[in-house]
């Protein structure tokens, strides 16, 4: 087991938006109402830290993700998160309002792109990109396409390969574009909120070993039942390993300059172990840290040990990272 300091001093409330944080709608480009999060920097000498831009997962919203945004709030950060396009609170893309379909993850790309630069001219410097999962995938392929330019990028169990993981990223392509040809492209993947064959209890130890953190997302679907979002669709399943093979395909991460922090457990039941250690070793200025069978998917919300020595990672990466300027 990890050896790390505890948290000091009062935690941040899990289960309330903090008093001093902002709640609105950002418009894309093209007016569709995408919900966001700010938390602004508390404390002397904020704008010497800079801000953070942080993009969930599938399924995701920032409301998990409270004790962790504020905490760089108190850090001195000044933090944003925001709902993909047809996550959380910012509506559905599908038949229903519980699949988790897309036709595509370029506009996801282009969202996210446009929501940056809009950030990041608003914002203090220096500028971090951090993104869970699916978001890891979506904040990769922008920086990797040259989209968004920022000063340093966390990724937290990147989606850069799915289960089985042995099986190469085409060939899982080329099948989930056969069960889409079918007719069964906005068709949910499977039947219940993760994998198929997970029981409620399972579901937890598969994002996390913290029962009460788990419980903090169970709370937040009771009071905004408008968050909850089940199986992903069989063309969430085909985008998803369409972005996955662009990134393993194009030889665009080996010119990445910028630093660059993954992080990732080796027993992941939802993403590839093996594919984030091998985006790592692509990556000019890439650094790795890995977990065992500690650490679930949700690093971020994993049991104290973990998720401060995951913290401690992200802190020393961005003092090495920035410099002074962080």
């Amino acid at each position: 087991m990890i050896d790390a300091p505890q948290h000091e001093g009062p935690r941040p409330s899990r289960r309330s938006i903090p008093s001093d944080a902002r709640e609105d709608r950002w418009h894309a480009r093209d007016g569709f109402a995408i919900r966001r999060l700010t938390i602004p920097a508390r404390g002397a000498g904020w704008a010497q830290r800079g801000s953070i831009l942080f993009m969930p997962g599938r399924g995701d919203c920032y409301e998990k993700w409270l004790e962790t945004l504020e905490g760089w709030a108190d850090a001195g950060w000044h933090v944003t998160s925001a709902d993909w396009r047809g996550q959380g609170l910012s509506g559905r893309l599908g038949d229903d309002a519980i699949t988790g379909h897309v036709d595509d993850f370029a506009p996801w790309v282009d969202d996210y792109t446009t929501l940056w630069n809009e950030w990041k001219a608003q914002t203090p410097a220096p500028h971090v990109a951090m993104g869970h999962s699916m978001g890891g995938n979506l904040v990769l392929r922008a920086v990797a396409e040259r989209r968004v330019e920022p000063d340093a990028l966390v990724l937290s169990a990147p989606m850069l390969g799915l289960h089985p993981t042995w099986a190469p990223s085409g060939l899982l392509l080329a099948i989930a574009r056969v069960i889409c040809a079918l007719g069964l492209r906005r068709k949910p993947a499977w039947k219940a909120s993760e994998r198929p064959e997970l029981l409620p209890r399972d579901r937890q130890h598969l994002l996390t070993h913290d029962a009460s953190r788990y419980a903090d997302e169970q709370w937040w679907y009771a009071q905004r039942p408008g968050l909850v979002m089940g199986p992903a669709s069989w063309g969430w399943i085909a985008s998803a390993l369409d972005s996955i093979v662009g990134l393993e395909e194009k030889p665009i991460l080996e010119t990445l300059d910028l630093p660059v922090l993954l992080l990732g457990t080796r027993v992941d039941g939802l993403v590839s172990w093996p594919a984030i250690r091998k985006t790592a070793a692509r990556l000019p200025n890439g650094e790795l840290v890995g977990y065992s069978d500690e650490c679930a998917h949700e690093i971020l919300r994993e049991s104290d040990p973990v998720r401060n020595h995951a913290l401690a990672e992200i802190e020393a990466f961005l003092k090495r990272a920035l410099g002074a300027r962080g």
